[in-house]
């Protein structure tokens, strides 16, 4: 009778060592945080289409320590506003020879104007060209 309950417990334990990869390679299970907007953070498709976004890009930035220093000031100046959206958190900063060229697409005249700020303050009005779009947001 031992005999029957070993190869009865080595069995079952063959069988659950097969079917657990299999139960647990499904798809994972519904994040618990729900996502905070149903509008894509992604605006790739609307440079793509506005031909300006296209005059400054990263690769004109060359690896001048101090373009990049400016880039990375400017960049942790944006990210810091959380009152800025994610479009403006994304908006490209392209910094060539202490010049800064602001590229992309944020919600509003205010976003506009504050990330144009916040390179400013960074770099000096002069040596700042904004080409940043207005897109509002989707209702």
């Amino acid at each position: 009778m031992k005999k029957n309950t070993f190869v009865g417990a080595i069995v079952a334990s063959i069988l659950v060592s097969i079917a657990a990869p299999t139960a647990f390679s499904q798809s994972p299970a519904p994040s618990a945080v729900a996502p905070t907007s149903t509008v894509p953070a992604d605006n790739s498709k609307s440079n793509k289409l506005d031909s300006s976004n296209t005059s400054a890009t990263a690769d004109a930035q060359k690896d001048s320590p101090s373009d990049r220093m400016i880039t990375q000031q400017i960049r942790k100046n944006v990210l810091a506003d959380k009152s800025l959206s994610t479009y403006a958190h994304n908006v490209k900063i392209v910094a060539v020879n202490g010049t800064v060229t602001l590229n992309g697409v944020v919600r509003s005249e205010q976003e506009k104007s504050s990330v144009e700020a916040k390179a400013v303050s960074v770099v000096g009005q002069s040596r700042v060209v904004n080409d940043l779009k207005v897109t509002p947001p989707n209702s």
